[in-house]
Order: structure tokens, then C-alpha cells, then sequence
């Protein structure tokens, strides 16, 4: 299936049943495929062809996401740019895609204002909502122009992918430069019938999408479309709000990552809302506190529901369904809410150490998977898939292990990932940054547990000899080159760093002595 499937195959069940709802307003899943064939008629104008990368940078939007679905039926590939990200990252990233078209708010017009004249291979900028009485940045087509363009086609554009090749998606490496994971129209359908599998499906769904579509929210509105259902589309994160949709639109199911799900635990509306309505309630993106867990079990409902995956293998590596939360009495199973779930029916997890052997239950190694479900490969860059795909297995590159009943725990990362408040944090990249400070000689990075991100970015700094360093002028210096999501939340001043005999940082030494000082 291309991703357009999943909207034609929702409007043959129902064409003027609700789609896309955002403040209030539908769009019939009629309407977003008028949207959809006349966005791929205009990329056709515009000279795009079937493989052609088209990159989308915005909030979450409903005719932004309508934009997917066009890009789709043009027989392209979709980029989603998550607008968080730094100028000089997201022009690394359009370079690295090869884009030809990107399509942005007005709000980012001054972003792109620093990256165009950079990206020759872009040869349109669209601006999503220049028009209807407004003009767009110059450079750029507004809108309504760029339809135009499309509108005197004769027959109507509905092609297929090339080479199976459905969107690539931007992911962080060891070395912090970015890698573009090929995701294929067999890896997400893969994904959409483990999640219609694994999880409860009651009804025609009703989806809240608070997270950004640009990440886990917009995959999981796929399956949703199957089943005719609707999704809500949350601008930007409101808890408040939040709570008052699920009641409003009598929500089924939704996603967050634990940092806002914590929000919606300490908010003081929960209790007096009515959830009745949930079916799923997914969490994942970072670790959650068990204690937390067992709170919004309590106070949310029985509807608490885990995934587990990656870029490379979205979503469904494990899974752990509102059921797997009890055990058969009705009591919490308080032992397995640290895991991450049991492995997917159609994946094959396995535990493996540095010599590619597979390791007995009870075992820590490094989790490996084969599936339908793994990506191809990264775009244009065969060493990095190649060292990906060892031994025949796709590598994680997280620590861990299987339990006698098949659950998987998460132990550590082995690339020194921290994922904050559902955000992969790349140490080296940080240290990076860091070490552009005239007054740093050596530094480390690493994630601590937090209650509030899931994990927090912390720093240890060792100053070069005769110069002092102020924490909150580094913090605010690494803000300006990486933005705040991957910045240091604090910064540790030591005379200097636990090495071992090659002169290597010893990190976990530095992680031990951090949390020693937390308590």
C-alpha cells in the first residue's frame, strides 16, 4: 500500500464521514482527497516525478498532513522536517534527501530565508498558508498559485512509488550527523497491521494527535484511516486542552510520550473529565517511571498501551497491549510495567553479542531485529546500513534482554542516545557543540533519569587551565547552536574528567558521580 491508500481506503468506507477536525472544523474524507490529487496534480506542474523527494516543514497542520497524502498519489516520497530542529540541521537534511519541493508555514519563512540559497537542488518553495488574501515570501509560491499550476491538468494524478519507497525520515548517528531512513510502503503497512492486531479496535476510532505529525502521531493516524475513523489534529500542546478533545470528541485512542503524560496526570482537570470513551492510550518515546505508570492506570483507565521501535523499525518492535498491564486476577503486573512489551507477532527480536551469537533468555546483549517491519536501508549511505544490518540483523543499538514470559527490558543504549521528553539526544553531537566554547578543553554528556523528560541532558566540563567557566553561559551558548531540546538542562564544572589508561572518557564513572551528587 502507498500512504494515499490508507485515505481511500477510509473514504470507500464512508466519503463524507469526518477525516481530518482541528478547532472545531472537518475536512470529509472527500474533501482531503480533492486536497490530495489536487496537490499531486500541482507537484506534476511543477515538475516533480514519481521517487522525487518532497519535504514538508510545519506544525502540526491539517492541510499540511493533507499535503502526505498528495505527495503519495504523485508517486513522491515524503520528507517530514520536524521544525524544531536548528536552520543549519534542517538544511543538512534537505541537502541529504535530495528534496526538490518543500513546503512550509509562513511561520518558518525566516528560517527558510537562511537555508534557500543553500539548497540549489530545491527548485519550489511553497508557502501552506500564503494566500487567500495574503503574499508569500519571496521566493516562494503562495498556496493558491501553486494549486493553480496543477488545476489544468486533463487526466488526474494517481502513480505509483518507485521502488516501494514511501518517505524518509531524519535520524541522529553515533557522530551526530544525520542519516536518512528509507521507510518503504511494505514497512508501514507492516506496521498498521500490527498495530490493528495487537491493539484494541472497537468502533470507528476517533484519534487525538497532540504529538507532532512529524514523528509517531502521524504514522499511527494510518491504521486509524483503515477503519474510516477520525483524527483530531492538536495544533500545539495544550494539556488542557487535551483533556477537554478526549471528552469533547469522545477520543478512542491516542498517543504521548511520558513527559506530557505526566502534565495530564498533574493536571487538576483530570479527575472531573470524562474518559470513558479511550480505548488505547499508547506511550512510548522514552522510558516511563513504573510509578507513574501504575498512577495513570489508576486515574486514566485500564487503556495504558506501550510501543517500542525506532526510525529504522517504526513503532512495533514490541508491544505491550492494555492487557499485558494486569495479570489474570485484575491486578497490576507490576513486574513487567518496566518492560517494553513482548515482541511483535510479526517480528523476531533476538539478544546478541559483539561476535553476532544469540543469547539465552535472561541474557543482556544487544536487541536485534528481523521483520517486514526494518527499513531498507539508509539513503545513500551503505556503510552505515551495512553496519545496521550485521550478521543479517537489523541492530537497535539498546541493551537488553528477554524474560522467561517473552517480555523485553530495556536495560541501556549502546550508542549513548538520550531520549528527552521523546527526543533522541546524541551525546557526541552536544559534546560537538560544546567544544566550540573557547573556554572548554574536554567535556562528556549524558542522560540521567528525570520525572519530568524521561531522561535529561547533563554535561560535565573541564575548563581550559586559567579560564573560569559560567554553567548558564554555556547552557545558553550550546541553545544557540543546537537549539534547547538537545542542550544541557545543567552543566558541571570538574577539575577533570575519570579517563581510563587509553585516555578514554569514562562516562559511566561520570553518570555514577552525577547521581551520587542528585541524592
Amino acid at each position: 500500500m502507498r500512504i494515499v491508500d490508507y485515505l481511500d481506503k477510509g473514504a470507500s468506507l464512508d466519503p463524507e464521514a469526518p477525516c481530518l477536525t482541528t478547532d472545531g472544523q472537518s475536512l470529509s474524507y472527500a474533501a482531503v482527497q480533492a486536497s490530495s490529487r489536487r496537490v499531486a496534480a500541482a507537484l506534476g506542474a511543477t515538475g516533480v516525478r514519481p521517487g522525487d523527494k518532497v519535504a514538508i516543514l510545519s506544525a502540526n497542520d491539517p492541510i499540511a498532513f493533507s499535503c502526505v497524502f498528495g505527495i503519495s498519489r504523485a508517486g513522491a516520497v515524503w520528507c517530514p522536517i520536524n521544525p524544531r530542529n536548528e536552520a543549519a540541521e534542517n538544511r543538512e537534511l534537505l541537502d541529504l534527501f535530495d528534496c526538490a519541493v518543500v513546503v512550509f508555514q509562513a511561520s518558518f519563512a525566516p528560517l527558510v530565508e537562511r537555508i534557500r540559497a543553500e539548497l540549489p537542488k530545491v527548485h519550489t518553495w511553497v508557502c501552506l498558508d500564503a494566500g487567500h488574501g495574503g503574499s508569500a515570501p519571496e521566493g516562494a509560491l503562495s498556496w493558491d498559485a501553486f494549486l493553480a499550476a496543477g488545476d489544468d491538468g486533463v487526466e488526474p494524478v494517481d502513480l505509483p512509488s518507485v521502488d516501494d519507497l514511501a518517505m524518509i525520515v531524519g535520524t541522529g548517528g553515533t557522530t551526530g550527523r544525520p542519516k536518512g531512513v528509507m521507510l518503504t510502503g511494505t514497512n508501514l503497512e507492516t506496521m498498521t497491521a500490527l498495530t490493528l492486531m495487537g491493539y484494541p479496535f472497537t468502533g470507528r476510532p476517533v484519534y487525538l494527535a497532540l504529538a507532532p505529525l512529524t514523528h509517531a502521531a502521524g504514522v499511527l493516524c494510518f491504521p486509524v484511516m483503515t477503519r474510516g475513523g477520525e483524527v483530531v489534529i492538536m495544533r500545539s500542546p495544550d494539556v488542557g486542552g487535551f483533556l477537554r478533545l478526549v471528552e469533547h470528541h469522545q477520543v478512542t485512542h491516542t498517543f504521548l510520550p511520558p513527559t506530557l503524560i505526566y502534565l495530564v496526570l498533574g493536571h487538576d482537570a483530570l479527575d472531573t473529565t470524562d474518559l470513558s470513551s479511550l480505548q488505547c492510550f499508547w506511550y512510548g518515546a522514552a522510558p516511563m517511571s513504573t510509578t507513574r505508570l501504575q498512577e495513570a492506570l489508576a486515574r486514566i483507565g485500564p487503556v495504558m498501551a506501550q510501543l517500542f521501535g525506532q526510525t529504522e523499525a517504526p513503532m512495533m518492535i514490541s508491544m505491550m497491549p492494555p492487557a499485558d498491564h494486569f495479570r489474570p486476577d485484575g491486578s497490576v503486573a507490576v513486574e513487567r510495567l518496566s518492560s517494553a512489551g513482548r515482541p511483535a507477532p510479526l517480528v523476531t527480536v533476538g539478544i546478541m553479542d559483539l561476535e553476532g551469537r544469540l543469547l539465552p533468555r535472561g541474557e543482556r546483549g544487544e536487541i536485534v531485529v528481523r521483520s517486514s517491519l526494518v527499513m531498507p536501508g539508509y539513503y545513500q549511505n551503505p556503510e552505515a546500513t551495512a553496519e545496521a544490518s550485521l550478521f543479517g540483523w537489523h541492530h537497535t543499538g539498546d541493551i537488553g534482554y528477554l524474560d522467561d514470559d517473552n517480555f523485553l527490558f530495556i536495560v541501556d543504549r549502546a550508542k549513548d542516545m538520550i531520549i528527552t521528553g521523546g527526543f533522541n539526544v546524541y551525546s557526541t553531537e552536544v559534546e560537538q557543540a560544546l567544544m566550540q566554547h573557547p573556554d572548554l578543553q574536554e567535556c562528556a554528556v549524558i542522560g540521567l533519569p528525570d520525572d519530568k523528560w524521561g531522561e535529561r541532558v547533563e554535561a560535565v566540563v573541564q575548563a581550559v587551565p586559567g579560564r573560569t567557566v559560567d554553567p548558564a553561559e554555556v547552557i545558553a551558548f550550546v541553545k544557540a547552536r543546537i537549539g534547547g531540546v538537545k542542550a544541557p538542562k545543567a552543566v558541571h564544572v570538574w577539575s577533570d574528567l575519570p579517563r581510563s589508561k587509553v585516555g578514554k572518557v569514562l562516562k559511566n564513572e561520570i553518570r555514577t558521580g552525577l547521581a551520587d551528587t542528585a541524592h
